[in-house]
């Protein structure tokens, strides 16, 4: 479910980019649901797999292959990057929101389908459950305005020129603002990533008067 989540909205960027006017990602094979050409050796594999062993698996952060974009192909500046930039945040929405009526639907095909067995169900909707979570919380994370996410490209577009340009400059120090707020302020990100927790909330609620199984209320709570 992370690997598809991770592709999905990568993919969302490369392929609204090329509808916006850049090519670049493109040319290099990135509108693709295959997920190897999206995943990078150290963010998606090393980075994770040492932060694991190094915090005895307390805390882990990675990440897919960044889409490259060329902003001066698009047709409109200002449109095109703020339609690329909520591409994939829009998408792990859309497919939080499919998880939830597949969920659903598996519940109800169950209960007219005797020979669909439980577990299998059981099964798939905790996979689905997964899907829900995860997809959420990517969408809330990358919409956190510091960059290099996608929530600081959109929160440059509502600045003023000078402030906007002071703020765009922050991307010359790379991933150390995100990872000082991921290991130094803690409580700050759980402020931003609130709202995913809401949504987590409101549409398992939706979802699990259709669960097939026991012990979903450890999710409900």
């Amino acid at each position: 479910m992370l690997l598809f989540a991770l592709t999905a909205h990568e993919v969302a960027h490369a392929w609204t980019a090329y509808r916006q006017g850049d090519d670049t990602a493109f040319k290099l094979g990135r509108i693709t649901l295959n997920p190897i050409p999206h995943l990078d050796p150290v963010m998606s594999l090393a980075l994770p797999a040492v932060l694991w062993f190094l915090t005895n698996g307390a805390f882990t952060f990675g990440g897919a292959k960044p889409v490259p974009i060329v902003t001066r192909n698009f047709r409109n500046y200002v449109k095109g990057d703020l339609i690329v930039s909520s591409a994939g945040i829009i998408t792990n929405i859309l497919l939080a929101v499919i998880c939830t009526i597949l969920f659903v639907v598996v519940g109800l095909i169950h209960d007219v389908a005797a020979e669909l067995g439980t577990s299998t169900v059981d099964a798939a909707q905790r996979m689905l459950t997964w899907g829900i979570y995860l997809n959420l919380l990517l969408a809330g994370f990358n919409l956190i305005p510091i960059p290099p996410l996608d929530g600081s490209r959109l929160f440059y577009h509502a600045l003023p020129p000078a402030a906007g340009a002071w703020y765009r400059s922050l991307d010359r120090f790379g991933m150390l603002p995100l990872l000082a707020l991921l290991l130094l302020f803690r409580p700050v990100l759980g402020l931003f990533l609130a709202p995913t927790y809401w949504a987590f909330t409101k549409l398992l609620g939706l979802a699990l008067p259709f669960a097939v199984g026991a012990g979903w209320n450890i999710f409900a709570s």
